[in-house]
């Protein structure tokens, strides 16, 4: 019979996976563009402003604050790694809105005029990948894969 023994020591970088390492990168990057894209709405944009495009576009005009309310607590939750898969699977449905519309209709291509839902699609995509992977290195409430 044997017994196996498990030891909680810290996580250290030697001590990680490529995948923890991986998820890691991909948690931090995503929540800080999160918190870029939040910021973009309500220093440029304003919150205001944001509920009238929501509107424009037809989205309820509240709609815009709810957003912008995701991708500040959502972003912040992915740095911290507090849960982590479902953060992620939680913050698809904003990227698949905002490929809904505005991006739908400027075609595929980013760059086109309008900007196409090329990236809104791939982080839809980065972020069902992290669900995946959960937590990674150095999170807050990390549970393993």
């Amino acid at each position: 019979m044997s017994h196996t023994v498990t030891h909680s020591a810290p996580v250290t970088l030697s001590s990680s996976s490529n995948a923890d390492l991986a998820a890691l990168i991909l948690r931090v990057s995503m929540g800080i563009l999160f918190l870029a894209h939040a910021w973009l709405k309500i220093s440029v944009f304003t919150p205001a402003g944001t509920a009238a495009f929501f509107e424009s576009i037809g989205f309820p005009g509240p709609l815009a604050y709810l957003v912008i309310a995701a991708e500040v607590i959502g972003g912040i939750a992915l740095i911290l790694g507090t849960w982590t898969r479902w953060v992620s699977l939680a913050l698809i449905p904003v990227l698949l809105g905002s490929i809904y519309a505005p991006h739908g209709a400027a075609g595929f291509i980013f760059s086109n005029p309008g900007g196409g839902w090329e990236f809104p699609a791939f982080w839809a995509v980065a972020l069902a990948v992290q669900s995946l992977l959960g937590d990674g290195s150095y999170a807050l409430k990390r549970k393993p894969a």
